[in-house]
């Protein structure tokens, strides 16, 4: 006897196979959600946490159904963190465009240091000018 034993028993353990990861994926955007609340206290968490192990179909809809919108807000906010620190560490990794004052004093420094000679000093000073 075939474990397969026709087109739709194929079809059939897709759609099962499918609500097993949705359901998955669900319990773990749950699970994300409530420690990412910092309104909702310990107990209440734990009490979420709980009714997902015991009764976990009936809870999951319950819970994105009573919490769904704050859910989406809360998301929506984490991502607008994220994206405001990314941002940040771009600007600070890449700096601020030196203005050309800023690029003569660097040069001035280094001709001053004898790191670099009169000719170089004069190059970096023209290109600053230029805004190159």
């Amino acid at each position: 006897m075939s474990f397969w034993q026709s087109f739709w028993d194929i079809v059939w353990w897709t759609i099962w196979i499918f609500a097993f990861f949705a359901y998955l994926w669900a319990v773990i955007a749950i699970i994300t959600d409530l420690f990412r609340d910092q309104q909702l206290n310990g107990w209440w968490k734990a009490v979420w946490i709980i009714f997902l192990l015991f009764f976990p179909f009936i809870t999951a809809l319950v819970y994105l159904i009573a919490r769904g919108r704050g859910m989406s807000e809360r998301a929506q906010k984490e991502a607008a963190q994220v994206q405001s620190a990314t941002d940040a560490y771009i600007r600070q990794t890449a700096g601020a465009a030196a203005s050309p004052s800023d690029e003569i004093a660097k040069a001035k420094a280094l001709l001053d240091a004898g790191t670099i000679n009169q000719a170089e000093y004069d190059a970096l000073k023209t290109k600053a000018l230029a805004g190159s």
